[in-house]
């Protein structure tokens, strides 16, 4: 039969259509919900892995869940018990080494691991920490908000409030624009996962160094006087939802500079439009956890903080899952209709089901999962596997042993596929 969507050929028996992504199954109306990125979870969904972390987090996404959370429970506990330099410290740099060691486990760099490692977070972390250096002595506040002898200050300050609310945005979205953009406009790098992960780790390279540069004090100052309720706050919200919302922003804003399909756009109305996206969804960050600073306590201004943090992260994780829904399936079907068939998924099975793939295909026909997700092969090694599966040895009769008819296979797993 033939897929109804971009008109190619698919086996009867399969699931969704290898060049599109479209589900098949008649009256199954959950293949529309499906994340192509990982099949078993729906496209409007809150899940953080599968959205910041696109290649290969279908396959194991509970490493990096782990990751985090012992990160997490680390700067937390010690927060808790009045030790802010551990805690500041791990806080500032517990995401962007788990991040940097995805990028790892992914061979996203390819064979140039010091260039892509220095335009994606070293160069946004320094031109971060001068920036941040220039504009906080401009603020009569500290960190948290309060004057000096620790009591509330009257009100908002306009001065302050266009600091922070505007102008750090601004210009803290241009500085983490810089070196994904260089980095996605370069052949071995525009796919669009691949904008969306140098976006994401330019932006938790400026929250890091943000962080260290805004609670140096903290960090310097030795143990303090345990105050749980606030010090824990503080450390999830300047270590953990900080650089997720400037993470996930840019990230939008760098997939569109990728745009769908081989090559990259470039500097398009679509990009101006999503780098705004972002600035604006900095600014609805900095302007609620500016204004909140001044309700209440100290504790209970920094858990709503906290809160509304989590709040702006939540519209820009949905947002990005929908960005790269659409990118994988409109490239898809503009791939089929240019008939350039997909080459990363010659090796033959599914890295997820580990079921045979059609030849040139861009979804797995048995689980619907993206083929573009896959980690990076080692050139060597691609060309090896290669070699051997278009020669393949001779049996003891000397001639080459049969193919495996597949359609049994695939037919059984888009049962269970029905079943789950």
């Amino acid at each position: 039969m033939d897929c109804s969507r971009c008109l190619s050929p698919v086996p009867d028996v399969a699931h969704f259509c290898h060049r599109c992504g479209l589900d098949l199954v008649p009256g199954d109306t959950r293949g529309q919900r499906r994340f192509a990125l990982a099949p078993d979870e729906p496209v409007a969904s809150f899940a953080l892995i599968s959205s910041i972390m696109p290649r290969e987090a279908g396959r194991h996404p509970q490493t990096y869940r782990t990751a985090f959370t012992i990160t997490l429970v680390v700067a937390l506990v010690a927060a808790i018990f009045g030790a802010m330099p551990i805690a500041v410290l791990v806080a500032a740099f517990a995401i962007p080494i788990v991040y940097i060691t995805y990028l790892y486990d992914v061979n996203l760099w390819e064979d140039e691991p010091l260039a892509v490692t220095g335009f994606a977070f070293a160069l946004t972390g320094l031109l971060a920490a001068l920036f941040t250096v220039l504009w906080t002595p401009l603020l009569p506040l500290t960190s948290t908000l309060r004057s000096p002898d620790g009591g509330l200050l009257a009100g908002p300050q306009w001065v302050p409030f266009l600091i922070v609310a505007v102008l750090v945005p601004v210009v803290g979205e241009v500085i983490r624009q810089l070196g994904p953009v260089v980095l996605a406009s370069r052949p071995a790098f525009d796919d669009l996962m691949d904008g969306v992960t140098f976006g994401v780790v330019s932006g938790v390279a400026y929250a890091c160094f943000d962080t260290l540069v805004r609670h140096w004090a903290l960090l310097t100052g030795g143990m303090v006087a345990p105050q749980p309720a606030q010090f824990a706050s503080l450390v999830f919200l300047e270590g953990f939802v900080k650089p997720l919302v400037m993470g996930t922003a840019t990230g939008l804003a760098v997939a569109e500079f990728s745009g769908l399909g081989r090559g990259y756009d470039g500097f398009t109305a679509r990009y101006f439009g999503a780098v705004g996206l972002a600035m604006g969804a900095n600014i609805l960050f900095n302007t609620g956890t500016y204004l909140l600073g001044y309700v209440g306590t100290e504790s209970l201004a920094l858990v709503l903080q906290v809160l509304w943090g989590l709040l702006v992260l939540a519209v820009l994780i949905l947002r990005l899952r929908v960005v790269l829904q659409t990118g994988l399936l409109e490239g898809a079907l503009e791939a089929a209709a240019k008939a350039d068939h997909a080459t990363d998924a010659d090796l033959g099975f599914c890295a997820r089901c580990e079921l045979p793939l059609l030849p040139g295909s861009a979804f797995c026909s048995a689980c619907g999962v993206a083929t573009r997700t896959w980690a990076r092969q080692p050139a060597a090694a691609v060309a090896v596997v290669a070699e051997a599966m278009a020669a393949p040895p001779p049996d003891e009769a000397g001639s080459a042993p049969p193919v495996e008819d597949t359609t049994e296979v695939v037919a059984d797993a888009r049962d269970r596929g029905a079943e789950e």
